[in-house]
């Protein structure tokens, strides 16, 4: 075995002294930490957890100023195990590739990170072993233009979409600076009916996006997003848009407790995802008992 072999499948800590050059830096790693996770782009990994094992290493700058036992001036091991376990709460993703990207992007935003090994490999697909592992450098990490931008979310019940004023709604909605998201309910055509919990779901999240498809058919400025990137750049660049649901509520975590029949429940779990600013329900009302955050006011247009 040659020794750019051997390296390719040594532990990420050996990788960082091979390519250290003559100048190495500190290191700091986290070794052979498995968690139990659902993960993966196929369907049979889906509702069932398997065991991901993590190894990180980071190439840190010296510090300054004396340590003097204090671990606030370091980097320390905590901020690499909330890193990991920060992106598997954050969603359930498909790929590795993008979860070993999260991390590392996370850790070197730490300002005394400089470069970072991250290799993840599952432990129960197949015979083997099967992962991926990456390097990245504080010097090509892209830095977030702003922070994330906090969008006003607008309800429309189907009865507000079959309304005479919903042009001019939509009007007003368009002419504020702030992002806006639009969400909507079922579509008016009879939803099918499943046995089961998780095919009914997929069912009532398809339906509430031909509403949102047939909403953007009638009102081309507000374009359908299903993903968070999608949303993003849609909410920097101040393009309106509409939300179908199913990708980033089955991709969910920590899901919405109300099924997605409820369609204004959904809408407001939605608002916390994303921090929004405020809520505004045209249509329809929560009941009385609904506990919400101060700054969502849901509100009934009387013209309904």
């Amino acid at each position: 075995m040659t020794d750019e072999t051997r390296l390719a499948f040594a532990h990420p800590s050996e990788r960082s002294a091979a390519t250290a050059g003559s100048d190495p830096l500190d290191r700091i790693s986290v070794r052979d930490l498995t968690v139990e996770v659902e993960i993966g782009a196929f369907q049979v990994e889906r509702d069932t957890t398997q065991r991901v094992r993590f190894n990180v290493v980071v190439e840190v700058r010296a510090i300054e100023t004396p340590v003097e036992d204090d671990v606030d001036r370091i980097l320390s091991y905590d901020k690499v195990t909330e890193a990991i376990h920060g992106e598997l709460s954050a969603e359930r993703l498909n790929l590795l590739e993008t979860l070993a990207e999260r991390i590392g992007d996370r850790i070197l935003s730490e300002p005394q990170a400089v470069r970072v090994f991250v290799r993840i490999e599952k432990l129960d697909r197949g015979a083997g072993v099967l992962g991926v592992e990456i390097v990245r450098s504080a010097k090509g990490l892209a830095k977030s233009e702003a922070d994330s931008p906090h969008p006003r979310i607008v309800f429309l019940s189907n009865e507000a979409l079959e309304s005479d004023n919903l042009r001019g709604w939509v009007d007003q909605l368009c002419d504020s600076k702030d992002p806006l998201v639009i969400c909507v309910g079922p579509h008016a055509l009879p939803v099918p009916q499943a046995n089961g919990k998780a095919a009914q779901t997929r069912i009532d999240l398809l339906s509430i996006e031909q509403n949102a498809l047939s909403l953007s058919a009638r009102e081309p400025r507000c374009e359908v997003v299903a993903t968070r990137t999608e949303l993003d750049w849609a909410m920097r660049n101040g393009h309106p848009c509409i939300w179908a649901p199913s990708k980033i509520v089955l991709d969910a975590v920590d899901g919405p407790d109300a099924p997605p029949s409820d369609s204004l429940m959904l809408a407001f779990w939605f608002a916390n995802l994303l921090d929004a600013s405020s809520v505004l329900s045209i249509g329809e009302t929560l009941p009385r008992s609904t506990t919400l955050p101060a700054a969502f006011h849901p509100v009934q247009d009387a013209r309904i």
